[in-house]
C-alpha cells in the first residue's frame, strides 16, 4: 500500500517553501522505518488564485503495508501546525492509494486548468471519505492539497523532489550514479534508455513521474547529457 499525504499553501513569499516543509515531514516519517519520497505537482496559475511563487503542491509518498494512516496524518498535521507561518493558508489531505476515487482524480486534473473553491474540495473529499483539513489562514490550501492526491494517484504527473539519495547528487555525474540513487530510467531525446554516460545536473536530479516510476529526461550536447526538467 502507498499512503499519500499532500500539503499546500504553507509558505509566504519570504519564507521556506512548501516543498522544503514536505521534505522535513518526510524525513521525520522515514526515521520511523518507512520508505518515503516526495513529489511536486504544478497547479493552475491564474490571477484569481492566490499563490506564493509557482502554485505547486507537495505530496509525501509512504510505502508500507503496516502504516497507520491516522498516526502518520497526525504526525504530518502537527508538523504543519508547528511550522505555521503567519500569512500562509495551509491545507493537508491524506489517503491510501486505493481510497482515491475517480472524482478525486478529476478534481486534481481540474486544478491544473481551472479555478476551484474550498466548497468544491470539501464536497469531493467528503464523498470519498478522505482526510482533508485547513490548518490556518483562509484554509485555501485544502484545494491544492486535495488536488495533490488526485494528481499523484494515476502516477503520471509531477516530478520527484525527494527520492532515495537523489538530493546528494549535483553537477557532473553519471547515468549509473543516478540510477543507483533512485532514478528508475534515464531517457534521451530520441526515446532511448541510457545505461552509461555523463550527465550534468543543475541542482539535484528531478525525475518526472511516469507510470509511478522516476524517469530522468536528458538532452545531449557535445557528447554530454544535460538534465531536461519537466513538470
Amino acid at each position: 500500500m502507498t499512503l499519500y499525504i499532500a500539503i499546500d499553501d504553507t509558505d509566504t513569499i519570504s519564507s521556506r517553501g512548501t516543498g522544503k516543509l514536505a521534505r522535513s515531514i518526510a524525513g521525520s516519517i522515514a526515521e520511523s522505518g518507512y520508505v518515503v519520497s516526495v513529489s511536486r505537482h504544478q497547479l493552475y496559475v491564474h490571477p484569481g488564485i492566490p499563490y506564493t511563487t509557482h502554485n505547486s503542491c507537495a505530496v509525501i509518498h509512504i510505502d508500507s503495508d503496516e502504516c497507520n494512516p491516522d498516526t502518520l496524518f497526525s504526525m504530518a498535521r502537527d508538523m504543519v501546525l508547528d511550522n505555521f507561518i503567519e500569512g500562509s493558508d495551509p491545507g493537508i489531505a491524506c489517503a491510501a492509494d486505493h481510497q482515491i476515487t475517480s472524482e478525486v482524480v478529476d478534481f486534481g486534473r481540474s486544478a491544473k486548468r481551472s479555478v476551484l473553491t474550498q466548497d468544491d474540495a470539501r464536497a469531493v473529499a467528503q464523498a470519498a471519505r478522505l482526510l482533508l483539513e485547513g490548518l490556518g489562514g483562509t484554509k485555501d490550501g485544502i484545494i491544492g492539497a486535495l488536488a495533490g492526491l488526485g494528481l499523484v494517484a494515476p502516477g503520471c504527473d509531477g516530478r520527484y523532489v525527494m527520492k532515495g539519495g537523489l538530493r546528494q547528487i549535483s553537477g557532473e555525474t553519471t547515468v549509473e550514479m543516478v540510477l543507483s540513487a533512485g532514478v528508475d530510467e534515464v531517457i534521451a531525446q530520441d526515446g532511448s534508455s541510457l545505461q552509461t554516460g555523463t550527465i550534468i545536473i543543475r541542482k539535484f536530479p528531478k525525475p518526472s513521474r511516469v507510470n509511478k516510476n522516476a524517469i530522468l529526461y536528458v538532452e545531449e550536447k557535445d557528447g554530454i547529457y544535460h538534465e531536461a526538467v519537466k513538470n
